[in-house]
Order: C-alpha cells, then sequence, then structure tokens
C-alpha cells in the first residue's frame, strides 16, 4: 500500500471533518472527553487548522484514497506539535499512522523536536509513539475521571 501526504485546502474540510468524527467516535463514547475530543469539534476547527500559518493539515492518502489527516504546527520553526492526527477505523492497525509520522518528520528536516499528546488508556497509541522514538515527558493533564492526557517529545 502506497501511502502519501497532500496539504489539505478548503474543499477538503468535510472529507477532513467526517473522518475525523468516524475516526475519534469511539473514543468519545469510551471517555466521554466532550470538551476535548475532534468528534465533536466543528467543521469550522478544522478550516482553522487547514488555514493556519504556523501549520497545516495533511491528508493521507492510502492508494490514493483519502484515509486520515494529521495536523502539525511549530513554535519558532523548530518545535513541531501533531495535534491530532487519525486513521478511518476500518485502515487502522496496518501501518498507515507509522509511514504518516515519518513522511511528515521528513517534510520538516528543521525540527528539533516533535511533540504530541495522547490518551493514557490507549495502549496501542501509546505504543505506535514510543516505537516511533517519542518519550514520555513526564507530564499529564486529567480530562475528567476517565480521560488523563500524556504528554510525548521526541528530540531529533
Amino acid at each position: 500500500m502506497e501511502i502519501r501526504l497532500k496539504k489539505a485546502t478548503d474543499n477538503d474540510a468535510q472529507s477532513i471533518f467526517d473522518i475525523q468524527v468516524k475516526a475519534f467516535l469511539p473514543l468519545l463514547d469510551k471517555y466521554k472527553d466532550y470538551d476535548t475530543n475532534p468528534a465533536n469539534e466543528t467543521i469550522d476547527r478544522v478550516l482553522t487548522r487547514i488555514n493556519r500559518p504556523d501549520g497545516g493539515f495533511y491528508k493521507i492518502l492510502a492508494d490514493n484514497k483519502l484515509v486520515g489527516a494529521i495536523c502539525v504546527f511549530w513554535i519558532e520553526d523548530v518545535h513541531f506539535w501533531i495535534s491530532p492526527m487519525f486513521i478511518l477505523p476500518t485502515y487502522q492497525r496496518k501501518g498507515i499512522a507509522q509511514k504518516a509520522i515519518i513522511l511528515i518528520e521528513e517534510m520538516f528536516p528543521q525540527a528539533t523536536s516533535w511533540e504530541l499528546a495522547t490518551i493514557l488508556g490507549e495502549a496501542g497509541n501509546c505504543y505506535l509513539y514510543e516505537k516511533m522514538g517519542y518519550n514520555q515527558t513526564g507530564d499529564s493533564k486529567t480530562i475528567n475521571d476517565k480521560t488523563t492526557l500524556i504528554f510525548y517529545k521526541k528530540v531529533c
């Protein structure tokens, strides 16, 4: 399966939004994190991410089919954040997220660090990020009694 990233435009907002909701809805049902879960965001939030001057949304294409997206932004042009990244449920656990992380990191060779956050209870996500060289920072944020975010950083 060929995995590619392509910068999203306003015309991609609805498709990205629909995939974002499908990808995050199971987590919303599980963790009840209504104020922070991307399944509860509006399409306007997707448009804001697409058009942010210090970053953008990139479509994740598997054999030319839109299967997810990854949003990156930077601070001082060298400290990068990934938030959010998601894959359609039917395409998860096929190595697509791993390849998307590799591709996005290659797009920004000037990065001195990459950071992200994930839900502590999602062992598969934690495993993926650790496998990709990200280390837990020791910081966490409690969202509610079911949800704690943990933070990861990769120094380049």
